[in-house]
């Protein structure tokens, strides 16, 4: 089943997140690697693809899953979540309806 993950980042994190992007990403890729990761992006803090020295307010992935414990054991996991970078997170099952 998919899951959302859900992230909210702390304030004036970007530095913890550039700093811990490299491992969050190794996590994305093997999901993604291994057929599972629909899709996953930062929230911009601003209306900008590239939001500069703004940040990031937080994140989204969407992946699958075997259950929700399992699901929410990867994001508890997170480098990110370690490194201070995220404050609250959030994980729910998610029905994909488009696109097919």
């Amino acid at each position: 089943m998919l899951y959302a993950i859900i992230a909210v980042d702390n304030p004036e994190s970007l530095g913890a997140r550039l700093g811990a992007r490299p491992a969050h990403l190794a996590r994305l890729e093997a999901l993604q690697n291994e057929g599972r990761l629909v899709l996953a992006g930062p929230h911009p803090a601003i209306d900008s693809p590239d939001p500069g020295t703004a940040g990031f307010s937080g994140s989204l992935i969407v992946a699958e899953f075997p259950n929700l414990s399992a699901a929410e054991q990867w994001a508890d996991a997170d480098p990110y979540l370690e490194a201070g970078v995220y404050r609250e997170v959030q994980v729910k099952p998610f029905k994909r309806v488009f696109p097919t």
